[in-house]
């Protein structure tokens, strides 16, 4: 039974709900609206100028109606009077097409009809910097190894267990929160869910990190590699496929190497074959390709792939099967849009179990250390562009994530990468400018 938002709003004293859809850029677009006009809300939608988002509208288009999916609805906990919810993209009563929320429901759709039900988890890193943005916030926080580092992370208590305490009180069954690999950089865990739930949860904890953080006079960045020399914010995917009943693990076979079953294999050979065109969208901005091509880093790893390979439990591939029954993407960045992951993992996977796909042979070697030795494995590519071409060329995996979506994303991200090419530079005066 759909939850009536009305209903909810008298039972839990709110007053506002904030209407919330993610453009094609990762934004999160959203109407604040009283609590006495969700109603209609609810049937209708709340009504939007498309074309001031990044979702490929003209101005001539009609309105764009946000229809609130009750059922991801989330009563702020640092502000209890309202309630975020994630809606859906409609124009003249249809679905629009290029909507990311719109993307993910069609494909988690298209796995149930062959009997499967996506499960992931995230692992969004983010770093906690000065409100201008210019530097990390703790000036204690100069340790060459950071990671793990506990009197670091009890400096940022303050945040970092209000927000944990915050994704206790909405039943996410977080497990751990940590310092992670650069100076200044954090990771909280939670538990993972179905692909669409882990999508919603993950755009409203990236709202939720942003408000906490300035509510401390701070700053949240998701930026992939924001400082120079320091590890970059990745957010690594945990991938299993289940059965339609989300009671039996598709995925896991104890008898087979690595408990990764038959068809989680082909799963997985979907993603490998596929990997090239994924960093399109699982890489999105010019900032993401310095940090999957970066130099080591201080702490003396980058932890971000470059090369195509698997592995094992080893973190230092593309993907790694670190227990049995799923397996880790490590290639996303923090940039990424939380739908648009979900949506590329699945259609990635889907063409991999349709086509039997063989993720190939495994490397059981320190890439960072020698990943020269590897020759056979297509390299990552170097920049936004080069990514753009390689979706362009996957032809399957365009077709697969919907036409209409990957001709708006395209256009909309080469426009992107041309600004960033007529942008003058101060490298190119100090590197030029005598020559």
């Amino acid at each position: 039974m759909t939850l009536d938002l009305s209903q909810y709003a008298s039972e839990r004293g709110i007053k506002y709900f904030m209407i919330s859809y993610t453009d094609l850029f990762g934004g999160q677009r959203a109407k604040l609206v009283p609590a006495e006009a969700i109603a209609d809300m609810q049937k209708d939608g709340a009504g939007f100028a498309g074309f001031a988002t990044w979702l490929d509208l003209t101005p001539a288009h009609p309105d764009l109606f946000a229809v609130p999916d009750a059922s991801s609805v989330i009563q702020l906990p640092w502000k209890k009077d309202v309630a975020w919810v994630a809606a859906d993209c409609v124009m003249e009563d249809q679905p629009v097409e290029q909507a990311p929320r719109v993307v993910l429901k069609r494909l988690v759709a298209e796995a149930a009809k062959e009997g499967l039900r996506v499960k992931t988890g995230v692992e969004p890193e983010f770093f906690l910097i000065s409100a201008d943005g210019s530097v990390i916030s703790d000036q204690f926080d100069t340790a060459e190894k950071p990671c793990y580092d506990q009197q670091a992370v009890m400096r940022r208590y303050d945040v970092i267990a209000e927000i944990c305490d915050y994704m206790l009180e909405l039943g996410w069954k977080p497990y751990q929160n940590d310092h992670e690999d650069a100076n200044g950089q954090f990771e909280m865990n939670w538990e993972y869910d179905d692909a669409l739930r882990t999508a919603d949860k993950h755009s409203f904890f990236k709202f939720m990190v942003k408000s906490i953080a300035e509510k401390h006079g701070l700053r949240a960045t998701f930026m992939p590699k924001p400082f120079k020399g320091l590890t970059g914010n990745g957010c690594h995917a945990h991938i299993s496929v289940w059965d339609i009943e989300g009671k039996v693990n598709a995925f896991a076979d104890r008898e087979m190497p690595f408990g990764l079953s038959a068809q989680g294999k082909t799963f997985l050979g979907g993603i490998m074959k596929h990997a090239s065109a994924l960093a399109a969208v699982t890489n999105p901005t010019v900032n993401s390709y310095k940090r999957i091509n970066a130099p080591r880093t201080i702490s003396g790893a980058t932890w971000a792939p470059n090369t195509v390979t698997w592995t094992g439990n080893n973190r230092t591939h593309m993907v790694r099967v670190p227990g049995p029954g799923r397996f880790e993407l490590r290639l996303p960045d923090g940039a990424v849009n939380p739908y648009l992951l979900q949506a590329i993992i699945i259609a990635a996977g889907l063409s991999g179990i349709r086509s039997k796909a063989d993720p190939g042979c495994h490397y059981d070697i320190d890439m960072y250390r020698d990943g020269h030795t590897v020759t056979d494995a297509p390299k990552l590519p170097l920049n936004l562009l080069d990514a753009l071409r390689e979706y362009e060329k996957d032809e399957e995996l365009r077709a697969s994530l919907g036409m209409e979506f990957s001709s708006a994303y395209l256009k909309l991200k080469h426009g992107e990468w041309n600004t960033y090419c007529s942008h003058f530079t101060e490298w190119e005066r100090s590197t030029t400018l005598d020559i």
